[in-house]
């Protein structure tokens, strides 16, 4: 097995200071700052086209910004400290026809590994993964879920310091989320840092040490998920309905609730307990009701309580 990483060389594995960047006449980035502590699992929480991939893409020197500086284990990001980052995209690079073996033993020659230490490592990361068993299989015959863990053994391969992971569970089940996680918790207690850009809230509020939330490019919100869970109640609700603005400030009195949020036709708040709060809704203001989502208060929430939107739009 992998031997543990050496101590990182830089207590921030990752920095931007005052970001931009833009494609064509869309603005990705706008005056986004971050630091990630070396050693730490990093969540960057956001919905679709708010920055999360273009900002990892210039952390792996894959893009250069328009403005602002980065910098990757104390470096300025090039092509020499690639082989220190790991990267694993949203969308599946894999070449179908190739078999697990190929994929490897392609990757690991792109970074200079060659002979018995390639075959040592690619043996290595495929039983890190359970993949050892499809190593002489054809990448088109894999699940979802084994090609997913694939791509992972072939971020691991040259010993990375950095993951960056765009969407790393994305399309997996239930039971394939739980083993991606677990191969990537034994890379960080050997000292890999890992930077994640998700959309999934129990994926950011379970692993990471800390979470940012991006939105429009910026980063409005940072810390471990319990501090920026901490100014809300217990449970979270969406109320979908058409509220006037008297009903509104008469559900904001209430002394149960919490953060609130009013966004037609989307009524985003925290309370104490839903099983006393919804019944209260209904005498208040029933009629204006169409749809009720109750859950535990989440990072979801404090998202919302932060951006004034919903974190994914199909929520409602």
């Amino acid at each position: 097995m992998q031997s543990p990483a050496a101590p990182p060389r830089t207590t921030v594995a990752a920095e931007a200071v005052d970001l931009t960047f833009s494609y064509e006449d869309r603005q990705a980035l706008n005056g986004l700052s971050l630091s990630v502590r070396s050693g730490s699992i990093f969540g960057l929480l956001g919905p679709n086209g708010s920055g999360k991939t273009t900002l990892l893409s210039l952390f792996a020197g894959l893009r250069v910004p328009d403005s602002g500086s980065v910098a990757v284990l104390g470096e300025t990001p090039s092509t020499a400290l690639r082989a220190r980052i790991g990267f694993v995209f949203q969308d599946s690079t894999l070449d179908p026809l190739m078999t697990v073996r190929e994929s490897l033993t392609f990757h690991g020659k792109l970074f200079g590994m060659t002979g018995t230490r390639l075959r040592q490592r690619i043996d290595e990361t495929l039983a890190t993964v359970a993949l050892s068993e499809r190593a002489s299989d054809a990448v088109q015959t894999l699940s979802g879920g084994m090609r997913r863990r694939l791509e992972l053994a072939r971020s691991f391969l040259p010993s990375p310091e950095l993951l960056l992971l765009d969407e790393p569970t994305s399309g997996l089940d239930p039971d394939s989320e739980k083993a991606i996680w677990a191969y990537l918790r034994e890379r960080n207690e050997e000292g890999v840092t890992i930077i994640a850009a998700t959309n999934k809230v129990s994926e950011a509020d379970r692993h990471a040490d800390a979470v940012a939330f991006v939105h429009e490019g910026r980063i409005v919100a940072e810390g471990a998920p319990p501090k920026l869970k901490s100014g809300l109640k217990h449970d979270g609700l969406f109320v979908e309905g058409d509220f006037s603005d008297a009903q509104i400030a008469e559900i904001e009195a209430w002394p149960e609730v919490g953060a609130l949020r009013w966004s037609s036709p989307l009524l985003h708040l925290t309370v104490d307990s839903a099983a006393t709060f919804v019944p209260r809704l209904f005498e208040t203001a029933g009629g204006s009701v169409s749809a009720v989502r109750v859950h535990e208060a989440s990072l979801e929430d404090a998202y919302f309580d932060v951006v004034g939107s919903p974190l994914n739009g199909e929520e409602r």
